[in-house]
C-alpha cells in the first residue's frame, strides 16, 4: 500500500516534550479527541499477555478525520479544525482543545501510534491509516484509503512499542482517575459512555456530594473573568486534586493541593476562561508565578477546606448527638465555662477520630462504647500522657492515627489549654482550701505546723511563695542550707563544721527555695528560707529573734560570703502580736521588713498568710477572670482534704460520701505539663510589701 509522508511545521525539541504526560493523562487525551468528534461511545483497552502490556487501544464511534484534513490537523499545530469554532461539527458539544497539541501526547505511552480512521465523504466510506513514531516525530505518514463499505465511522487509536508497564493503568484506581477527569463532561453529557477494560466511567455513582461555588473574578487589563468552582467528593478513596478548568469544565491542569482533609476525598475544579487564556498563551504550566491565579487558587483552598470543615461539624453532630440519644456521651450538661468548652471540643476531637478509624469501637454494644467514652474523658482531663496511654494500649489505635491525632491536637492548641486551665482552677481550689484551713476557728486549733502545714506546702507547693522559685532545702539544719547552697554553684566544698547560730545551737530550716535571678550575671542567686508557724501562734518577738538568728548565722559564717547571693528570710503566721506590728511598720523601710543588712544581701521579712495569700492570687486574678472558674469553699476544701488526705488526718477528715464534683480530679495542684505557663508577674519580695 502506498504512502503519503508530510512535515510537522515545528521543532523537534518542542514536540519531544509535547509527546511527555502521565500515562492517565495521555490517555485521557485519545479519549477527549474522540468525545470531540462527537463520539457516543469511546472503549479504552490494554492490551495484555504474559509478558505484560503490549498495546493501548482507545476506540470510538465519532465522524472520524477526514482525509483532506489531516496535513492540517497534524502538519500544523494551531490548525486544528477544532480552533475554528467552540463546538463540535454535528452535536454543537463544547469543545475541549483547539490546537491539535494533544495527540503527541500519545506518545508518552509508546514508540508507536496507528490511528485507523473510518470517516464518510460525499456519502462515502473510507478506511486508511495515520501513523507517528517518537523516534521522528515530525514525520506523519498516512496511507491511501480504501473503502469501508458497512463499516461504522470512528477512530481507532493503538499505541504499541511501550515504554514500559504501567501501573496506573491497572485496576481501579485507573478507572477512578478517569472518572475524576471526565466528571464534568459526563454530567454536562449523559449520552456519552466511556469504558476502561470494560468498566463503564459513571461519576454519578462514585460522587458522595457536588457543589458549586462562585469565587472572586479575575481582574486583568481592565476585563474581568469569572470564576467558579465545582467540588466533587468521591466515596472512593482517591487522591486529592484541584483541576484548573477553561470556562466550560475541561481539566487543562492537576494540582495537588498541600492541605488535608481527613477522611475526605475529593476533585475540585476551577473553572475560569483566565485558565483557558494562560493555557493558549503556554503559560499555564507556571501557574505559581501569575500572582492573579495564585489568589484564585488560595481563595478556592480556603473555600475547600471551609466546606469540609462543615462537613466535619456536621457529621461530629450526628455521632455526637447519636451518643447522646444511646446516653452514652460522658457528659450530661452543656459547658459552663470556656476551660469546660475547651475541653469538651477536645475530647470531641479525640472520640470522632477514634470512631471514625476504630471500626470495632463504633460497632461496640451500648456498655462498652458508654466505658470506653468516659475513659477517654477522663485521660482528657489528667493530661496527654495518660491520653496517649489510652489510645495505644485500651483502645490500640494505630500508630499513624496517634500520630495524626497527636498532630491535629497540637494545631488545636485545646490540650494545652486545658491542661493550662486545670492547672490554674487546681492552684486555686489550693489557695481557697487552705485558707479555710488556715483562719476557720476550729480547724485551725487542730492545724500542726511541721506535719500538716509544712508538709502540704512541700509536697510542690512551693508556688505559693513565688511561681520562680524551686524547693531546695526541706526541713533540715542550717548546715545543709549551707551544702545546698554551695552546690548551686558547682562548689563542692568539704563542710568540716555545723553551721550555728548565734548561741552555738543549730537552726531547722523549714523550706528554703532559690532561684537564678534573671539579671545580668547567670552566676546570680536568690535564695528564700520561710519558717512557718502554726495559725494559732501569733508572730511575736521569739518569732521574729528565732528568724533573725538564722540570718545572723548566714551573714556571720564565711562560707556563705563571695557568692552573689541575695538572702530573705520569712516568718509567717495568721497573726501578729503588739511588738511584731511594730517591728513591721519601721520607718524608712517596706512594711513588713524588720531587717536589711548594709549591702543589702540579706533582709527578713515578718509576713501573715492573708498577705502572702492574697499575693498568690493576684498572680492569677487575670487568668481567673477569663476562665470563670466555679471556686467555692466547699469543693475547695474538698479537693484539699481528698488531694492531701495523708497530711490531714485529725484535722479534715475525707468524707467518702460526699465524691468529687464532676469533673474534678484527685492530683496535686502543680501535677501537670503546664507548670511552666506564666500566670503573672511572682517576685517572692512582692511588690505590694513595699
Amino acid at each position: 500500500m502506498a504512502e503519503r509522508h508530510f512535515k510537522v511545521e515545528l521543532q523537534g525539541d518542542h514536540l519531544e516534550r509535547l509527546a511527555n504526560a502521565r500515562p492517565i493523562q495521555a490517555v485521557a487525551e485519545l479519549v477527549w479527541n474522540a468525545v470531540d468528534a462527537d463520539a457516543t461511545s469511546v472503549d479504552v483497552e490494554v492490551d495484555s499477555s504474559d509478558l505484560g502490556m503490549q498495546a493501548i487501544i482507545v476506540r470510538d464511534n465519532g465522524h472520524g478525520i477526514p482525509l483532506a484534513e489531516v496535513p492540517d490537523l497534524f502538519g500544523r499545530l494551531g490548525g486544528s479544525w477544532k480552533a475554528r469554532g467552540n463546538r463540535s461539527k454535528t452535536k454543537s458539544r463544547m469543545l475541549h482543545g483547539k490546537e491539535g497539541k494533544g495527540r503527541f501526547k500519545a506518545l508518552a505511552l509508546g514508540r508507536v501510534t496507528d490511528w485507523a480512521v473510518v470517516c464518510e465523504e460525499n456519502g462515502k466510506r473510507s478506511r486508511y491509516t495515520i501513523s507517528l513514531i517518537r523516534d521522528n516525530l515530525i514525520d506523519v505518514r498516512v496511507s491511501d484509503p480504501t473503502p469501508a463499505r458497512g463499516s461504522t465511522t470512528g477512530v481507532e487509536a493503538r499505541v504499541s512499542e511501550l515504554h514500559r508497564d504501567f501501573r496506573s493503568l491497572e485496576g481501579d484506581s485507573a478507572v477512578q482517575e478517569l472518572s475524576e477527569i471526565f466528571a464534568l463532561y459526563l454530567s454536562d453529557y449523559p449520552d456519552v459512555t466511556i469504558s476502561f477494560q470494560g468498566t463503564k466511567l459513571d461519576p454519578s455513582a462514585a460522587i458522595a456530594s457536588r457543589e458549586v461555588m462562585s469565587l472572586d473574578p479575575v481582574e486583568e487589563d481592565d476585563q474581568l473573568y469569572p470564576v467558579e468552582l465545582v467540588l466533587i467528593e468521591w466515596r472512593a478513596t482517591t487522591d486529592r486534586v484541584v483541576y484548573l478548568c477553561s470556562e466550560d469544565g475541561f481539566p487543562l491542569r492537576r494540582k495537588q493541593p498541600r492541605f488535608h482533609t481527613p477522611g475526605f476525598q475529593f476533585s475540585a475544579y476551577l473553572k475560569s476562561r483566565y485558565v483557558s487564556k494562560l493555557h493558549e498563551s503556554g503559560v499555564l504550566d507556571l501557574a505559581e508565578m501569575n500572582p492573579a491565579l495564585q489568589g484564585v487558587y488560595e481563595a478556592a483552598q480556603d473555600r475547600i477546606k471551609e466546606y469540609f470543615r462543615e462537613r466535619e461539624a456536621a457529621a461530629a453532630r450526628s455521632a455526637i448527638e447519636q451518643w447522646k440519644e444511646d446516653q452514652v456521651y460522658p457528659y450530661l450538661e452543656e459547658p459552663q465555662t470556656s476551660v469546660e468548652e475547651a475541653e469538651r471540643k477536645v475530647f470531641d476531637i479525640v472520640a470522632l477520630n477514634v470512631n471514625r478509624h476504630l471500626p470495632e469501637f463504633s460497632e461496640a454494644d451500648r456498655r462498652t462504647k458508654a466505658f470506653q467514652l468516659r475513659m477517654l474523658r477522663q485521660a482528657i482531663e489528667r493530661g496527654p500522657e495518660d491520653l496517649q496511654l489510652i489510645l495505644k494500649e485500651v483502645l490500640d489505635l494505630p500508630e499513624r492515627k496517634q500520630r495524626e491525632l497527636a498532630k491535629l491536637l497540637e494545631e488545636a492548641s485545646l490540650a494545652n489549654v486545658i491542661s493550662a486551665s486545670r492547672l490554674v482552677a487546681d492552684r486555686l481550689k489550693f489557695l481557697s482550701g487552705l485558707e479555710v484551713l488556715l483562719f476557720d476557728p476550729d480547724l485551725k486549733k487542730h492545724l500542726k505546723e511541721r506535719s500538716q502545714l509544712h508538709r502540704i506546702l512541700a509536697d510542690n507547693n512551693t508556688w505559693v511563695f513565688g511561681e520562680e522559685f524551686s524547693l531546695t532545702v526541706d526541713d533540715q539544719s542550717l548546715t545543709e542550707v549551707l551544702r545546698k547552697h554551695r552546690r548551686l554553684f558547682g562548689d563542692e566544698i568539704v563542710i568540716d563544721k555545723p553551721v550555728t547560730k548565734v548561741d552555738g545551737s543549730k537552726g531547722i530550716v523549714d523550706l528554703m527555695l532559690s532561684r537564678a535571678v534573671p539579671r545580668n550575671h547567670a552566676d546570680e542567686r536568690e535564695h528564700l528560707v520561710v519558717e512557718l508557724k502554726r495559725p494559732s501562734i501569733k508572730v511575736g518577738s521569739n518569732e521574729i529573734t528565732q528568724i533573725k538568728e538564722y540570718a545572723y548565722a548566714v551573714a556571720a559564717d564565711e562560707r556563705f560570703r563571695h557568692l552573689d547571693t541575695r538572702w530573705s528570710f520569712w516568718v509567717i503566721s495568721n497573726d501578729l502580736d503588739a511588738f511584731a506590728q511594730r517591728e513591721t511598720r519601721q520607718k524608712d523601710k517596706p512594711r513588713g521588713q524588720v531587717t536589711q543588712t548594709d549591702d543589702g544581701q540579706i533582709e527578713v521579712w515578718v509576713k501573715t498568710w492573708s498577705e502572702v495569700l492574697e499575693e498568690a492570687k493576684s498572680r492569677m486574678r487575670f487568668v481567673q477572670d477569663h476562665l470563670k472558674a466555679n471556686i467555692d469553699q466547699e469543693s475547695s476544701l474538698r479537693y484539699l482534704r481528698q488531694t492531701y488526705d495523708k497530711y490531714l488526718s485529725g484535722v479534715a477528715e475525707v468524707d467518702t460520701s460526699e465524691p468529687l464534683a464532676e469533673g474534678e480530679e484527685v492530683k496535686n495542684a502543680n501535677d501537670t505539663d503546664a507548670q511552666t505557663a506564666s500566670y503573672g508577674s511572682a517576685n517572692s519580695r512582692s511588690t505590694s510589701s513595699k
